[in-house]
This record gives C-alpha cells, structure tokens and sequence, in this order.
C-alpha cells in the first residue's frame, strides 16, 4: 500500500519530533542509539543497564508493544515520537519508519533509545538500524532483553529443554518456508513457534503435513508475560478446536504475539506441576484500591506479587486546616519545649508536619530531645524518610487502641513534660485522645489537615464499578466506603469485598455490601495478604470440582442485546 499525503506528512512530523531540537548535521553532531530489548510484556523484565539507558535517553522510539513498558523509566524531558494512530485512521509507523525516526535523531546528535519487544538480536528492523549506524560512523551499543521465544515459555510453566538435552528450534510463522516447515516436522526437537491466532491452526496443519504426529503435545500462550496471559494445552490435531471451544478469537490486542510450543515438553501433566505464574492466587484480578498512589504504593506492589492488577482511585482529598493558626503555635511549641511527645496516626500528619518545618526552615532536628510515637507501618516509613525514627510504635494491633496499650502513663517523676502533640486530621476520633488522658496525659488535639470527598473517578472506573468490573475492592476504613459509595456508586454484587476490620466491615454492610473477607489484624498488608488466601482458596476449590478457573467479574451475568422491531 503507498502512503498517502497524509500519511507522509504525519510521518515527517514524527520524525521532527523524534529529532528534537536539531543540531548542525556533521560528523561533530554524532549522536548515539542504544538498541534495547524490552521483553515479552512484564514490565519487571527490563534489565538494570535498560533503565539506566533509558534514564539517559533524549530521545526514545519504542514499538508500540512495549512503549508503556519503557516509557515508564525514561528521564523528565525526553522526546517520544506520537503513538500510532488508531486502526482505519491512516497507515501506523512500521518497522522502518522507526529506523527512519532513530537515524535521524542520531545524525542530529541525540542520544536515541531505540525499544523493541523480546531482545534486539532477533529484530530484523533493528539489525537494519545497527548496520545504518555502522556504516555512518554512529556509536551505537544493544542491550539484550529477554527474548519471547524464551520469556513466554518460562512463565506458561514449559520449560524448553528436559534431562536428555532434546533440541530446541525457533520458528517464525510469519517468514517460514516450506524448507523450514519441512525440516521442524521431520524432527523430534521442541519447537517453539511465533505465530498469530489467525495463523495457528495453519501452523498445526502444516506440521502434521512436515511428519509430526496430530497427538504430539502443544500448548498455546497469548498475551504472555502480562496479566492477561492465558495458556491453552492441545495437540497439533486438537489445537483449533481447543481454541474454538474456548472462545479465543483473534484480536488486535495491542499485537502481542502469540507462543507456541510443540513437543513432549509442553505436555499437560508436565505443565500442570510448573504453571507458577498463571496459579497465582489472585493470577489477572482487578482489584480497586480507594486510595491515592501515594498511600497505596506498597500495597498495590504486595497486590501485584499475588498476580493483581491494581487500579488505584482516590476517596478523599487532603487540604490544609482552615485555620492554620493552631498549627503553627504546636510546631513552634516543638521547639521550644512544651512537649514530651508526639504521636503521628497517619502518613498524612507525617506530611502536613513536615510542610510546616519546612516553611518555617526547620528539619528532624527539630525532634531532638521529644519522644515520637507512630500507629502503622507507613506512617513510622514516612517517617524514618524524614530522619526520625519513632521511639513507640503498638507491639500489637496497629490502631490507636494498640497505641494506648503501650503508651507509658505520666510519671512526674520520669517525665519533666506532661503534655502530648497530636496532629491529625479534622474527623479523627477521640479515640486516642480519651486514652492519653486516662493515663495522666494533656494533650493538643490539633487539626494539621482536613479531609475531603474526592471528586468522582472517570465515567468508564464508575461503570466498571457498578457494572462488575472489578473482582475485588479493598476498604481500609468506613470514610472510604462511604466515599467510595458517594462518588462511584456501590460495588456490583459479583465484586469481593474486603475490610480491614469489624468497623469498616459494619459500614460497608450499612450500605447494602456483601463482606467477604476481614484482615485478622487492622493492617492494609494483612488484609491484602486475607483476599490472597480468599483468590487461592477459590481458585482451589475450582481446581478440585474439574471447573475452568475464572475470575470474578467473568461470572457476572452478560446484558442481552436488546431488539428492535420496526413496524
């Protein structure tokens, strides 16, 4: 197909902005391409030298497949060619548009990363572009990935050699001569084939026409390495109609290819024992975290470890105090002396103490001589990065209740002070305040940061809320229940529900919720750690009663389609 005129505009116009600002072209303009590999599709596959070439780069052309893979780690600045338009709405950048958009950057004398899917070594456009580079004197360096042809297999749990050492070959369906097919069916060696779905059953035919036997084992992984991986056993006579059965139909997801591996080593029983990556308990949920990035960093990494596809939406908003004054008398009042403690409850009152130190010039030293009490890990993290490590934090349950059965009671004798600084937030309970004074103490209960309804996720979150998109939503506390009813709309009832504790669990039920798993202990990792043994459990029971293992939100009645009749 010949580009049209528009098609050569758009693509002059990425190529100026893949160049940057350009540079006198000459041999002193040299730039330099690193040609790296990105993997199957885990963004956890990257290699350290990928990140820090990617960290570097002015200039990054990535295939479309693994440019949110890559994109993630380059540095604040570096130019990034336009994605290619949608399907049906011009002619997308190929393989050699890219090369164009790489030499040109270098020739400009930008440092150029050039990204491709599974390892450079195996990217015939790639090749292409190192050989350009070569003959123009550019510097260029490859830094391997982990190949598709390897990465895939390893996480559909088929290991591509066995004791006896059988060979392993490589095929590309797509380029593939009749002398190959004839050679790969002759043989007994595993074959490891990068076809498509449409080509699948194509290539079965083919081998069984080359020699192989229709019962020889096959397994069949799409979208590998991701959390969408799905991995179909077969055999080269069965394959079409295993694909058939389970409703595979081919798709333009954003062209991950299909693997498959032919031969002994693929058998089902062999697979079974090493599928460790599609058995994860909660292997390609998606699970809504009502809080901000920020607070649920650790907790959506703890959710991906699990296999999870965290999808994190904010509840509340945090503001400052309206009125700012208390505040400012208390953090003064740290450094003159009127305080024996300080207690932090949250990560935020970590944060609205440290903006005020840091308005006023002051830092942890500051803290010197005053003991300091935390509730929750996050919150002793947050702060131990500001340079204070707390002297008390609950030995057991993480609440104020658990503070409260630790916290010394006052002693004129031990303890010169007897006053306490609490920040916290406008809608904290008393609590903690109630039970600071039972054991002897004063304290200043003060509002260091108010908390209000987050506006309302984006119109497609809201649907999936209520809609059953989403296999499980994880409620730290009753505030984000309510917030999360008021500005989404309440869970569809396929959607597991977790809390962190009887108070949210009573809550979420006030509103008509369904709770099916409560942390042991009030802890966002325990109650994480709770909805894994809950997915395993499940997963489990599927595995005993002979059922397909699904998720959730794939059990929620389908709408039908409605009818019209015309008259």
């Amino acid at each position: 197909m010949s580009p049209t005129p528009s098609t050569r505009k758009a693509s002059a116009s990425a190529r100026t902005a893949a160049t940057g600002a350009a540079r006198p072209p000459g041999p002193a303009a040299r730039g330099h391409v690193t040609f790296l590999g990105a993997g199957p599709g885990d963004p956890g596959l990257l290699t350290l030298r990928a990140v820090e070439a990617l960290s570097a780069a002015d200039v990054l052309v990535a295939d479309p497949m693994v440019l949110a893979v890559v994109r993630a780690h380059a540095r604040a600045g570096a130019v990034t060619p336009p994605a290619p338009p949608a399907p049906g709405v011009d002619v997308p950048p190929t393989t050699a548009d890219a090369g164009h958009l790489v030499m040109e950057a270098a020739r400009a004398g930008r440092r150029v990363v050039h990204a491709v899917a599974g390892d450079p070594g195996l990217d015939g456009g790639a090749a292409q572009a190192m050989r350009e580079c070569a003959a123009e004197g550019i510097a260029f360096e490859v830094v391997p990935g982990v190949a598709t042809a390897v990465g895939v297999p390893a996480y559909a749990g088929v290991p591509l050699h066995d004791p006896q050492g059988t060979d392993v070959r490589v095929v590309d369906a797509a380029t593939a001569s009749e002398q190959i097919w004839g050679e790969a069916g002759a043989s007994d060696c595993t074959l490891v084939v990068q076809t498509s779905l449409e080509d699948i059953a194509a290539t079965a035919r083919e081998l069984v026409a080359a020699g192989r036997k229709p019962d020889t084992p096959m397994t069949v992984t799409l979208a590998g390495t991701t959390t969408r991986q799905r991995t179909f056993s077969a055999t080269l006579g069965s394959v079409a109609q295993v694909l058939k059965s389970a409703k595979v139909l081919p798709s333009p997801d954003a062209g991950q290819a299909v693997i498959a591996v032919v031969g002994e080593q693929s058998a089902p029983a062999r697979r079974e024992q090493l599928a460790w990556f599609e058995s994860k308990p909660l292997f390609g949920w998606h699970v809504l975290v009502p809080r901000t990035k920020e607070q649920a960093a650790s907790l959506s990494e703890q959710l991906r470890s699990y296999g999870a596809v965290p999808h994190e939406v904010p509840t509340i908003a945090v503001e400052p105090p309206r009125t700012p004054q208390q505040m400012e008398r208390a953090v003064k009042g740290l450094v003159t002396g009127r305080y024996e403690w300080i207690a932090f409850t949250s990560v935020n009152a970590v944060k609205a103490v440290r903006e005020k130190f840091e308005e006023y010039g002051l830092d942890a030293r500051a803290f010197a001589g005053i003991k300091v009490a935390a509730v929750g890990e996050q919150t002793a993290a947050a702060l131990v990065e500001f340079g204070v490590r707390p002297d008390l934090q609950p030995s057991g349950e993480q609440s104020s209740h658990g503070l409260l059965e630790d916290w010394p009671p006052y002693d004129p004798v031990f303890d010169p002070i007897d006053r306490v600084f609490l920040p916290r937030a406008d809608i904290a309970t008393e609590t903690l305040v109630a039970g600071l004074k039972d054991l002897g103490w004063e304290v200043d209960d003060i509002t260091a940061y108010r908390t209000v309804r987050a506006s309302p996720p984006p119109a497609e979150t809201r649907e999936a809320i209520k809609g059953g998109g989403f296999d499980a939503v994880l409620f730290t506390s009753s505030s984000t229940v309510r917030n999360l009813v008021g500005i989404a709309g309440k869970p569809h009832n396929v959607t597991v529900i977790a809390c962190i504790g009887p108070a949210t669990a009573k809550t979420a039920e006030e509103h008509g919720l369904r709770v099916d798993v409560m942390a042991p202990e009030p802890s966002v990792h325990k109650l994480a750690e709770a909805l894994a043994e809950f997915g395993a459990r499940r997963r489990a029971a599927a595995v005993e009663a002979g059922e397909h293992v699904t998720r959730p939100s794939e059990r929620r009645p389908r709408r039908r389609a409605r009818t019209t009749t015309t008259s």
